[in-house]
C-alpha cells in the first residue's frame, strides 16, 4: 500500500512538472512530450508529405497562401512578443504551402508547417477568408495542442494498463466491461470534448491573430457561414464530433469580434481588409 501511494505522488509531481503554459489562456496544459522531440518529426513528416504531394508554386493561389501566412505569421510573433513570449516561436520553421487536393481542409504541424488544400480555396473565397482559416490552423500550433494531444493519448494508454492491472484478478468479464468502459469512456467523455475546446480555442486566437494582421475579424463569422452550407446538414451531432458544429462556431466568431479588433488596435491596426 505504501508503494503505491508513492507511485502515486511520484506520478502526480511527474505530471505537474511535464506542464507547460499556454500563452493565449495563461492555463498549464500537458508537455509530455517536449517539443524537442515533437518539433524535429514534424519537420521530417511535413517535408515527407511534400515529397509525396502535387505542391502548387507560382499561381496567384499559391502566392497568396505565402502572402497571408507571412502575415500571419508576424501577426503571432507581434503579439507574443509584446505579452511577454519573446523568442516564443524561434524553434519554428515557418513555411506554407499550397497542395493540389479537393479535400476541403488545411493544416499546421508543431513548429510553423502549414499546408492549405485547393479544394478549401472554393470556400475561402478571397485573402480575408484564407486568413480566418490560417490564423485558426496557427493557432493550434501556437497553443501546442498537437503536443497535448500527445501527452492525452500517453496518459491513456497508461491509464489502460494501470487499470488492466487493477482488475486482473477479477472475472474474464469484469476485464471485458473494463476494457470496453474505458475506450467509449475515454472517446466520448475526454478525448473527443478535449479535441472540441482545442478547435474552439483556435477559432478565438486565430480570429484575434487575423485581426492583427489587419483582415476583417467577421470574415471568420462568414467562412463558417460557407462552410456550414457546404456541408449540406451532413455533420455528425457536435457530441460525437471532434469539432464544435458549425452554428457553435459562428455564435462564439460573432461575439468575439469586436475583441478581436480591439487587440488588434493595441498594435494600431485600425482598418481591417476583407
Amino acid at each position: 500500500m505504501k508503494t503505491k501511494t508513492t507511485l502515486i505522488l511520484l506520478g502526480a509531481v511527474g505530471l505537474f512538472l511535464a506542464c507547460t503554459t499556454n500563452p493565449f489562456t495563461g492555463k498549464k496544459t500537458l508537455a509530455l512530450v517536449p517539443n524537442s522531440q515533437i518539433l524535429p518529426m514534424a519537420f521530417q513528416q511535413y517535408d515527407a508529405f511534400l515529397s509525396e504531394n502535387n505542391v502548387v508554386t507560382n499561381t496567384s493561389e499559391a502566392l497568396m497562401v505565402k502572402r497571408v501566412g507571412e502575415k500571419i505569421k508576424n501577426a503571432s510573433e507581434t503579439w507574443l512578443n509584446a505579452n511577454g513570449y519573446s523568442g516564443y516561436t524561434s524553434d519554428y520553421r515557418w513555411e506554407y504551402n499550397l497542395v493540389q487536393d479537393d479535400q476541403i481542409n488545411a493544416w499546421c504541424m508543431p513548429g510553423g508547417k502549414i499546408v492549405v488544400y485547393t479544394g478549401i480555396l472554393p470556400i475561402t473565397q478571397d485573402e480575408a477568408g484564407l486568413a480566418a482559416v490560417m490564423g485558426h490552423e496557427v493557432a493550434h500550433a501556437l497553443a501546442n495542442h498537437g503536443q497535448q494531444r500527445m501527452s492525452a493519448g500517453q496518459l491513456q494508454q497508461i491509464g489502460a494498463v494501470a487499470g488492466t492491472i487493477a482488475v486482473s484478478g477479477s472475472s474474464q468479464e469484469t476485464q471485458q466491461i473494463f476494457g470496453t468502459a474505458y475506450g467509449l469512456g475515454t472517446q466520448f467523455g475526454v478525448m473527443l470534448p478535449f479535441s472540441r475546446s482545442h478547435e474552439t480555442e483556435a477559432d478565438i486566437i486565430g480570429q484575434q491573430i487575423m485581426a492583427i494582421a489587419g483582415y476583417e475579424p467577421l470574415e471568420a463569422v462568414e467562412l463558417w457561414q460557407r462552410m456550414k452550407a457546404n456541408s449540406g446538414g451532413q455533420a455528425p451531432p457536435e457530441f460525437m464530433s471532434t469539432h464544435p458544429s458549425s452554428d457553435t462556431r459562428i455564435n462564439n466568431l460573432q461575439a468575439n469580434a469586436d475583441n478581436a479588433r480591439a487587440e488588434a488596435r493595441r498594435f494600431g491596426v485600425t482598418s481591417f481588409k476583407r
